[in-house]
């Protein structure tokens, strides 16, 4: 699950490991989230460290018959933008994507994928901080082995994580019959199945409101 909105999100920010609270606004779709998955049988409880994930994953948590205790994992965090977190998004995809001929996020993906997107990234920072494809996806590895240390056959588990994440996972592991027309939405629901370490999403950007 993607968490509810941010007041970055608001101001349109880029927001990979920077943090801001949830708005009014991101409270409510992650109330009504929670609200549609209180029966759900839910093993285990993940979430980003973010602020934003883990305030999520408890209203999510708290309202769920199994009132489990969220684990916070830094390993399932947003790519990092280095140079270009909290700065405009439109204007940070502008400039990554310019050398390449492609003026904004969307478009960067369109013409060269998504891994290579995240090393465009990592190019344009001046300081070269931000993380590359490499480095975002060895990251992710480490939280699913992480998750695979307490996960039983046939567990239903809660992740919450971040859009971005959400997206590159579904265009990694997507089934044929997913289109990927858009980020996430808050507070919506990616379906992910993991058996022996094989990674398959089956429903991508679900609307639980």
């Amino acid at each position: 699950m993607r968490h509810g909105r941010t007041w970055y999100n608001e101001y349109e920010k880029m927001q990979g490991w920077s943090d801001t609270p949830l708005t009014n606004e991101g409270v409510e779709v992650a109330q009504k989230a929670a609200e549609a998955l209180k029966n759900v049988d839910f093993a285990a409880a993940m979430t980003s460290d973010m602020k934003r994930a883990v305030d999520t994953c408890r209203i999510i948590t708290r309202r769920n018959k199994n009132h489990l205790a969220p684990q916070e994992l830094a390993e399932f965090r947003e790519q990092f933008y280095g140079y270009f977190e909290g700065r405009s998004i439109d204007e940070s995809w502008f400039a990554i994507g310019k050398p390449h001929h492609a003026r904004n996020f969307g478009d960067i993906v369109k013409k060269y994928g998504f891994d290579a997107t995240m090393d465009f990234v990592k190019d344009a920072d001046p300081l070269h901080d931000a993380e590359n494809a490499e480095e975002y996806w060895n990251r992710i590895e480490r939280g699913f082995k992480k998750i695979d240390q307490v996960a039983k056959d046939g567990d239903k588990i809660l992740l919450v994580t971040h859009s971005i994440t959400i997206l590159g996972l579904a265009y990694r592991y997507k089934t044929d019959d997913i289109e990927l027309n858009d980020i996430p939405a808050n507070a919506s629901l990616t379906l992910l199945e993991r058996d022996n370490g094989v990674n398959k999403v089956t429903k991508y950007n679900q609307s639980l409101i």
